[in-house]
């Protein structure tokens, strides 16, 4: 989506308040201030994942399609391209590369049985 502005970690971080409240969900930056007072699970939650990532937490919960269609009033950008990448990076073990993971264990074995 690239009209959506776009918006780094540290952007997103400093909206950490309950009244400036924005969070992030799957790369998409949200600014939820004004929706506290409706959210069903109180305002003490988003307060919590105000400036943050929270979409681990988002999932877990298991909100409806109606909660997912509502949520897009608030979309006011999105995580910026490089950022995205270096998370997901981040996610992912060095060991499922297979390349990286034999060449460690191939250098490995080089030093122990020469």
């Amino acid at each position: 989506m690239a009209d959506l502005k776009q918006f780094t970690l540290a952007e997103v971080a400093k909206h950490n308040t309950a009244t400036d409240l924005w969070m992030i969900i799957d790369d998409k930056v949200y600014d939820v201030t004004k929706f506290q007072a409706e959210h069903p699970g109180g305002e003490e939650v988003l307060v919590e994942a105000a400036g943050k990532d929270a979409t681990t937490e988002f999932v877990d919960v298991g909100h409806s399609s109606d909660a997912k269609e509502q949520m897009k009033q608030f979309v006011v950008g999105e995580i910026i391209e490089a950022e995205r990448k270096k998370k997901k990076a981040a996610c992912q073990p060095d060991s499922a590369s297979p390349s990286a993971g034999s060449s460690w264990f191939g250098s490995l074995k080089a030093k122990l049985f020469g």
